[in-house]
């Protein structure tokens, strides 16, 4: 149930991500790691913060919302809600070790977005490529962090789980 999901958001994100036209910077693979013990992450954001130290470290990025487990959107950064119950999250795809910029890598592989899934996840292009999708999922309830978690999506492991319709 948690793939499908993933799959859903990632979808979405897809259809969404760079949509405004502004570029946003990348983050790269450090920047998903977590102190094991605190639950910290490598930009110093930890559960009991709020929107000040959260928006210090990601306001620059691309940052996927659902409140009141609502459906995921981009929000921008003075338009979330953190005072109410509230998931965000800071997706990125890597291939073969880089942070991808979703409008380049489309234009340079000549396809469009809502293709994009179906691209990365063909075994043809998972024989040559090491794909992941990485995100942070922060959980906040009245203005701070509750939970931080680092997940990720290997596609050269699983990638029958995110076979696009």
């Amino acid at each position: 149930m948690k793939k499908i999901a993933v799959l859903l958001i990632l979808t979405f994100s897809l259809t969404t991500l760079s949509a405004c036209g502004e570029e946003k910077p990348l983050l790269t693979a450090t920047d998903y790691d977590l102190d094991a013990e605190t639950a910290q992450t490598i930009r110093g954001v930890k559960i009991g913060d709020g929107a000040d130290a959260f928006l210090a470290a990601y306001r620059d990025y691309d940052i996927l919302s659902s409140v009141d487990d609502g459906s995921y959107q981009f929000l921008p950064a003075e338009e979330i809600p953190f005072d109410a119950p509230l998931t965000t999250i800071l997706p990125s795809f890597f291939v073969d070790g880089t942070a991808v910029e979703i409008d380049a890598f489309c234009e340079d592989n000549e396809i469009e977005k809502d293709a994009l899934l179906s691209f990365l996840t063909d075994e043809a292009y998972l024989e040559h490529h090491a794909v992941v999708y990485q995100y942070l999922v922060f959980e906040w309830e009245n203005g701070a962090i509750t939970d931080i978690r680092s997940e990720s999506m290997d596609y050269n492991k699983d990638a029958s789980y995110y076979t696009a319709n």
